[in-house]
């Protein structure tokens, strides 16, 4: 069965990405795996961790993140798509690309965001750095031509 990847960042993207994903697993029987990769711990990338306040809003922000990205998965498979949702922290693209390779799919659909030049060199390209270190073939679904979201 082919498996295909559905990186989801919950932004106005999200449902173009998860709308081209449905119609290429539907025609090509694909499993989907659709992940959503939260920020690094704080104390894994070095930061000193801030009071328990803060703690605790970001572990509810997690909870949150893991949440719908299973509530995306739980839409999909009532749809009848074989479906599974995971939740993720790391580096974005590192961990997306770690999970291409772990989990030997066939496709990637990911969504751009439509920023220019400049915010590509300071801030860089999360569909950039996916597609240049793939392996597999990745489509990029495209924000509206309107500018609309």
């Amino acid at each position: 069965m082919k498996k295909i990847l559905v990186p989801v960042d919950f932004s106005d993207q999200t449902d173009a990405v998860l709308a081209t994903a449905r119609e290429l697993a539907t025609a090509l029987e694909a499993h989907l795996w659709l992940i959503h990769v939260s920020a690094p711990d704080p104390e894994f990338v070095g930061y000193q961790p801030g009071p328990d306040t803060v703690r605790d809003q970001v572990a509810a922000h997690l909870r949150e993140e893991h949440r719908e990205v299973h509530a995306l998965g739980e839409r999909l498979r009532g749809e009848g798509l074989e479906v599974t949702a995971l939740g993720i922290q790391g580096p974005t693209v590192e961990t997306i690309l770690s999970e291409i390779k772990k989990l030997s799919v066939d496709l990637v659909v990911m969504g751009s965001h439509g920023h220019g030049a400049v915010y590509r060199v300071v801030v860089g390209s999360v569909s950039e750095g996916v597609l240049h270190k793939a392996g597999c073939p990745v489509l990029i679904v495209p924000p509206p031509a309107d500018g609309s979201r």
